[in-house]
């Protein structure tokens, strides 16, 4: 009967195999991006109609918030209801600084985002120090305070009436040719967005505030600076919403506090990173998709009900029973399971086998050198007796 070692060079390595398997899913991952990078680029040329134009721009602005929110709610797992407030904020920010300081539109949205960057570090100095349902509701707290003062200070907000934002292209751009101007505006800013958390997911930085969403005890007592890491993502999450917001107020035209400081938005937000997966890159994408595109759908075919509102809440509910980690983590958990499984024992080559029985030889004989020595100590002391 042949030895194992004979036979071993007839087993394949799983090395190969895995690199092999790695490479391919690679390759998937490019080609997959490509056609989601394609698919987006031409979706201004398809579209049917300057309205489903329109609604692409909704869709990309969703997305935009969505990503920016799972900056916190993704990376630390802290639930917030009130995100609106920092598209709002950017919105007006860049809305009033167009106006007032006549500022170049594009510039004044990125101080305004830098703005409300700034006003994040002491709210959340304040709100990062509660978990859980408390967080929930100071998030909450503070959109509907931001709304009343936006409401009330109407001499420089322009209250319930709203506020006119000057667009930043002139009156010979037509809006079709707005609408998708600012379709690859958005896109723009969703591209940055994503590629900030992609980088945020693989480093340092992101294994602490992941280590922090499982377990924020423990990574403290590992030594994570976990509140220094919750409020740097907390941050990062308020800049991005507030250029998502002053880049929809210079596409819209026109800010209502009202709509801008609204919860409904907030839970748009999280809705969106739900139902495609908080814990993927594209899963607050795919989320803003289904979502804006139901609520457009809803409301075009319902008009002024609130029935959209009842299809929303029923869509949370079933993400929540069925699909809790989202849709992409529950689709790639069900292709998971009609890939071949890994074998339980390590394959070893040929080589690795002789080297792990000259390995076990040498340490089953290094008991019997060091006993020799004491043999010999105890036969002097015998002879020694004996004499």
């Amino acid at each position: 009967m042949p030895s194992a070692s004979d036979t071993s060079h007839d087993v394949p390595t799983t090395v190969p195999a895995r690199a092999g398997t790695r490479r391919t899913s690679l390759v998937l991952k490019a080609v997959g991006l490509v056609a989601l990078a394609a698919a987006v680029l031409s979706f201004p040329s398809v579209a049917a109609n300057p309205f489903i134009l329109s609604v692409g721009v909704v869709i990309m602005s969703y997305a935009v918030l969505a990503t920016s929110w799972n900056f916190v709610g993704g990376f630390t797992g802290y639930i917030s209801l009130g995100h609106a407030a920092y598209s709002g904020l950017g919105g007006y920010a860049t809305g009033l600084l167009v106006i007032h300081t006549g500022i170049n539109p594009w510039l004044g949205m990125l101080l305004a985002g830098l703005v409300v960057a700034a006003l994040a570090v002491p709210i959340g100095i304040a709100s990062l120090r509660v978990r859980g349902a408390s967080f929930v509701i100071v998030s909450i707290a503070l959109v509907l305070i931001l709304l009343l003062v936006f409401q009330s200070w109407g001499s420089f907000t322009g209250g319930s009436n709203g506020l006119r934002v000057p667009r930043p292209f002139g009156p010979e751009v037509l809006r079709p040719e707005q609408h998708e101007r600012f379709f690859y505006l958005h896109a723009a800013l969703l591209a940055v967005a994503l590629l900030v958390w992609w980088l945020i997911d693989r480093s340092r930085f992101g294994m602490g505030l992941k280590a922090i969403r499982e377990d924020e005890d423990k990574a403290q007592a590992l030594g994570v600076p976990t509140f220094t890491y919750k409020l740097i993502a907390f941050v990062v999450s308020a800049f991005f919403t507030a250029l998502g917001g002053g880049l929809y107020a210079l596409w819209f035209g026109f800010l209502d506090p009202i709509f801008q400081f609204s919860i409904l938005v907030g839970s748009y937000m999280v809705l969106m990173s739900l139902l495609g997966g908080i814990r993927s890159l594209f899963g607050p994408l795919l989320g803003a998709v289904i979502v804006g595109y139901a609520v457009e759908y809803f409301k075009n075919q319902y008009g002024d009900t609130q029935f959209h509102l009842v299809a929303m809440g029923v869509l949370l509910a079933l993400v929540v029973l069925f699909m809790p980690d989202g849709i992409i983590p529950a689709v790639a958990n069900l292709v998971d399971r009609f890939r071949p499984q890994q074998a339980s024992i390590r394959e070893v080559t040929q080589a690795e086998l002789a080297e792990q029985r000259r390995t076990t030889s040498a340490e089953a004989a290094a008991p019997a050198d060091d006993d020799a020595p004491d043999r010999s100590a105890d036969d002097t002391v015998t002879e020694g007796a004996r004499s």
